[in-house]
């Protein structure tokens, strides 16, 4: 009889998971809008970028329906938390501070960090020691700032809600120099005319992205985080990341 009811029990178990999956039918996908070129939002006033089509790849390989719902960065993970949305797809960087709120998927993409300054900058070493008393830029809440918070104490750290308003201050001289992801910096430099401005004035710093860009999802989402594993492991497979990486690249950034 015991033999009986523990059967019973895994069949009803495997039966359940089986529904629970079949239940993800939509999922709501949460992302900043002002983080170019990864996501912003254009002049119709649709989301678009890099973090878009990646989430829009990922959910047709998941056979789900996708909605995009636009958060400001600073409260991106409360809101996912409160069940605004069931994943955070906003260039994320996995760190082990945001991984006791959240879970993770793997990485999607590796991005150093980079500083940029003026043209005409003075700065021709970027030690802690050789930026003592200078004025340095970040966008809040990310790893960039963390990364000057830890290892720039003797520097003067002014951090900004979005990276658009550091880009900005820094082309109007209220910057000695600008740490970020070294793509969003790319873009910026590459792609804008007050880009213009500035140069990248350091090599690569893995150290300030060191784990990568993952998906954020609530903890007990592990079903929805193992469907999107497995659907970042066939875009790549299947050559629709690289047309992705593609149309905002001109170099691989996984």
């Amino acid at each position: 009889m015991k033999i009986v009811t523990i059967l019973a029990t895994a069949a009803a178990l495997a039966i359940g998971a089986g529904v629970a999956h079949a239940e993800i039918k939509k999922v709501r996908i949460g992302t900043e809008g002002a983080y170019p070129p990864f996501n912003s939002v254009d002049t119709s006033g649709q989301l678009v970028g890099f973090d878009i089509d990646i989430a829009k790849a990922l959910c047709e390989k998941m056979k789900v329906e996708c909605t995009f719902v636009a958060q400001d960065w600073d409260g991106i993970i409360p809101a996912l938390l409160a069940k605004k949305y069931d994943a955070i797809v906003a260039s994320m960087s996995i760190t082990d501070e945001r991984k006791e709120k959240v879970a993770f998927t793997i990485p999607y993409y590796l991005t150093p960090g980079n500083f940029i300054a003026p043209k005409d900058t003075k700065i021709t070493d970027i030690s802690p020691e050789a930026l003592k008393g200078k004025l340095i830029g970040a966008q809040s809440s990310t790893t960039g700032a963390t990364y000057l918070e830890d290892k720039y104490k003797g520097s003067d750290i002014k951090l900004y809600p979005t990276q658009d308003e550091a880009n900005a201050d820094l082309a109007s001289g209220r910057l000695d120099a600008v740490l970020a992801d070294k793509f969003v910096l790319y873009e910026w430099l590459e792609k804008t005319d007050a880009g213009k401005c500035c140069k990248f004035i350091s090599p690569d710093l893995p150290g300030v992205n060191p784990d990568g860009t993952g998906i954020a999802v609530r903890q007990d989402d592990n079903e929805l985080r193992e469907m999107l594993n497995k659907a970042i492991k066939e875009i790549q497979a299947d050559g629709t990341y690289a047309k992705i990486n593609a149309k905002y690249f001109p170099f691989p950034i996984n």
